[in-house]
């Protein structure tokens, strides 16, 4: 089986990860989950950071070894650029996803990746740049189920009004995240 899914009642298939990665950043404890494909997750703990550089879980035995070192690959890969952007010395991130969601929660998160580092836009804009123009609300129930956190930058969305607007990681972090990406003051 070179990808396994995983179906609950009323929710999208979601990506089994053969690999994982635990990175200290600013914000906490994250943990970086990766499929052969691509990142398909980044857990955020609340407890404080992680200590070392990272480490793996075995890959499931439905996994090829080929499999299971691409799923460490992309796991390593996204720790290392999320290092970087936490240092300041990243604004893009190119490291593959394998996003589970429905049509319109994937296109709600591409809208997010073309919005540049240190810009913030409104939950209309990503609205209409997602196709729905009406759905403002919508795109925010996505970003709220937006697996992978600073790599599809949520926090970058704000209230049309210029307020902070939601964020599943509190409104702490979303600050903490704007203010690493504004520019230094003069």
């Amino acid at each position: 089986m070179t990808r396994a899914r995983a179906t609950r009642a009323g929710a999208s298939s979601v990506a089994v990860p053969l690999a994982r990665v635990v990175v200290a950043s600013p914000i906490g404890r994250l943990t970086v989950r990766a499929t052969a494909r691509g990142v398909c997750a980044i857990d955020v703990g609340r407890r404080g950071p992680a200590t070392g550089r990272g480490r793996a879980r075995p890959a499931p035995r439905s996994a090829t070894a080929g499999e299971a070192r691409r799923a460490f690959r992309h796991a390593s890969v996204a720790a290392h650029q999320l290092r970087e952007y936490f240092a300041g010395r990243r604004r893009r991130f190119t490291v593959p996803l394998d996003l589970a969601g429905t049509a319109f929660q994937r296109r709600a998160w591409a809208a997010i990746r073309r919005v540049p580092y240190g810009a913030t836009t409104s939950y209309a804009r990503q609205a209409r740049a997602a196709g729905a123009p009406r759905a403002a609300r919508a795109v925010g129930s996505a970003n709220g189920a937006n697996p992978v956190p600073i790599i599809v930058p949520c926090h970058r969305i704000v209230a049309s009004d210029g307020s902070l607007g939601g964020y599943a990681l509190g409104l702490a972090t979303k600050r903490r995240l704007l203010a690493l990406e504004s520019p230094p003051a003069r």
